[in-house]
């Protein structure tokens, strides 16, 4: 497994995984372009990738001007072997070294996101949308989260 920053040439291969997904699945796959991914990854954030034998298997992207997770997906093949844990960490650490303002997310209900976000130490703030939960994790939760782990 080979955990790296995400480039604008993996945007095809993400594309792929987004449309693998069994849970918070697009409504319309034309929805999320090439050129949203790339302007998330260059212009609005930064993204992560993780690889098993050249093949892209999960992915998170954060917004840093929309202060959100835009994107923390894995091919449901791979889940349960915390790759979906080690890029969200990668990816609130990077977050957080860039700036102290609360992230937030948006899941559907009664996923396993849902679960996985609220063992993560996500706070629950209302909805997003109606037919989502809006979750938030602020700096002190995180770094707090950080040091209890040592």
């Amino acid at each position: 497994m080979i955990f790296r920053e995400a480039k604008t040439t993996d945007i095809p291969q993400i594309q792929i995984v987004r449309h693998t997904v069994k849970e918070n699945v697009l409504s319309n796959p034309a929805l999320v372009t090439d050129k949203d991914c790339e302007d998330y990854l260059i212009i609005r954030g930064k993204g992560w990738v993780c690889e098993i034998e050249q093949e892209i298997v999960g992915f998170a992207i954060a917004d840093l001007i929309a202060n959100n997770v835009w994107a923390l997906f894995l091919n449901p093949e791979h889940e349960g072997k915390g790759i979906g844990k080690k890029l969200h960490d990668t990816m609130l650490n990077w977050y957080f070294s860039q700036t102290k303002e609360t992230l937030w997310l948006g899941t559907e209900f009664n996923t396993r996101a849902e679960k996985f976000y609220r063992l993560q130490g996500w706070t629950e703030a209302g909805l997003n949308g109606s037919d989502e939960i809006r979750f938030e994790m602020s700096y002190d939760a995180w770094r707090q989260q950080k040091m209890d782990k040592v």
